[in-house]
């Protein structure tokens, strides 16, 4: 089922962004097709977790979308390529950034401890 897109009711431009990126799986998804173009068991072996009803159903989400472009050849076996369109490429050059927040202010933060900036977070225990 294709996701219902909202035309006219986006608040800014960062909401009809997360529209069409939403969910757990899509932007995992965009990170692997960004390497090279994938296979569908290759894809699921690079976003672990995900299942393949999961997977085939965003799959579908971002070709409607034209983010994903789905190639299918004439053979036996059947084969079908997932490939970013120019459109998702695109889409995974405006991820960078925030790929790069998370990578200093969540992973690293892992590795060192939280840094010595960060606010305290306030406590709801007893």
């Amino acid at each position: 089922m294709a996701a219902v897109r909202r035309p006219g009711a986006y608040v800014c431009g960062i909401d009809a962004a997360m529209d069409v990126i939403g969910g757990k799986w899509k932007v995992l998804i965009l990170w692997a097709l960004s390497e090279r173009p994938h296979r569908f068991g290759e894809l699921r072996r690079s976003v672990p977790g995900v299942t393949e009803k999961v997977l085939a159903a965003q799959l579908r989400e971002l070709e409607a979308d034209g983010i994903v472009h789905r190639e299918d050849y004439d053979e036996v076996p059947p084969r079908v390529e997932y490939s970013l369109t120019s459109r998702g490429a695109d889409l995974n050059a405006a991820l960078e950034p925030l790929g790069d927040w998370g990578r200093r202010n969540v992973i690293g933060d892992a590795y060192r401890g939280a840094p010595e900036d960060a606010a305290p977070v306030a406590s709801f225990g007893v």
